[in-house]
């Protein structure tokens, strides 16, 4: 398991995300039009995994606003916003910033990637919920980067996400 910290006060995570060089585990999760959206659907394209508890608190809100000003400027890359969020709130979040850089998906349904990916917070206040969690993938979808912010209420690290890009 993963030793995070939410406000300071300790929680933990399934255990440790996928090894950078590996494939990523496939995925399958809700589009705001409630179509289901696979990691096959993006081959060919660099993606970026902003993964989060919810898009309804100040430090998830900021990364999607942080990510949809990046992917603005980036080639042949796309910023997936994952959370279990319902589809409707994220798509609602989005609409009212006016960011149609970054793409929002929902793993409400079963929380699989969560699980799949080793994130799922497992204890605490928001148990169930993801951490936050950034990983990049190239366009056959290997990790390039990854990074668990030890801190839920912490910013992950904007700059070592764009250096690999």
């Amino acid at each position: 398991m993963a030793q995070l910290t939410l406000q300071g006060n300790p929680i933990q995570s399934l255990g440790t995300l996928p090894t950078v060089g590996a494939k990523a585990p496939d995925f399958t999760l809700v589009a705001s039009d409630l179509s289901e959206k696979k990691l096959a659907d993006y081959k060919g394209s660099r993606l970026v995994l902003n993964i989060f508890p919810s898009i309804d608190t100040g430090t998830c809100a900021a990364s999607v606003r942080a990510f949809n000003k990046a992917a603005s400027s980036l080639k042949n890359t796309k910023v997936l916003c994952v959370s279990r969020d319902l589809p409707f709130a994220m798509s609602r979040f989005c609409g009212a910033e006016g960011l149609e850089n970054v793409e929002t998906l929902s793993d409400f349904r079963d929380g699989k990637l969560g699980k799949d990916y080793q994130l799922e917070i497992v204890d605490g206040p928001i148990q169930k919920l993801h951490s936050r969690v950034i990983i990049v993938l190239d366009e056959d979808a290997k990790i390039l980067h990854t990074e668990q912010v030890s801190e839920i209420a912490d910013e992950p690290n904007y700059d070592a996400v764009l250096a690999v890009l």
